[in-house]
């Protein structure tokens, strides 16, 4: 179970460095002011910069379902193999997602991918549960 939550901290860190670099080449092109970026508001802003910054805090939303089964797994010494392999769907999933929100953008294909994840989440943590569960 490390191995996908250091992959999804990795593709994490990825995004907040790209993120970061199209940022501040915003402001170099002098498309948004600094300024803009205390508040988030009062500008017109670039599309790029929306999606890399919505791609960021998509990151930190659902993962966290993500990280706490995750956390689970290992705080209860589990073998299951059920929860890694839907762990690496998720994982899977996020990074098809995010490729997709970051290029062409197309909406249907990220829900399909995104809803993918989001089951492989559910799953995990019914399987963790009723692993759990049974041998209680």
């Amino acid at each position: 179970m490390l191995y996908p939550m250091f992959f999804m901290v990795m593709l994490t860190f990825v995004i907040l460095l790209f993120t970061l670099r199209i940022r501040l080449a915003s402001v170099r092109r002098g498309e948004v002011s600094l300024s803009y970026y205390s508040m988030f508001q009062g500008e017109e802003i670039p599309d790029l910069v929306i999606k890399t910054s919505r791609n960021v805090a998509n990151l930190f939303e659902v993962p966290v379902l993500f990280y706490a089964a995750g956390v689970l797994y290992v705080a209860l010494e589990m073998s299951d193999p059920v929860p890694v392999t839907l762990a690496w769907i998720f994982v899977t999933a996020r990074v098809i997602h995010t490729a997709i929100h970051l290029s062409y953008n197309n909406v249907m294909h990220r829900l399909i991918v995104f809803g993918l994840g989001n089951l492989s989440v559910l799953g995990m943590w019914i399987s963790i549960v009723s692993s759990a569960g049974a041998a209680s």
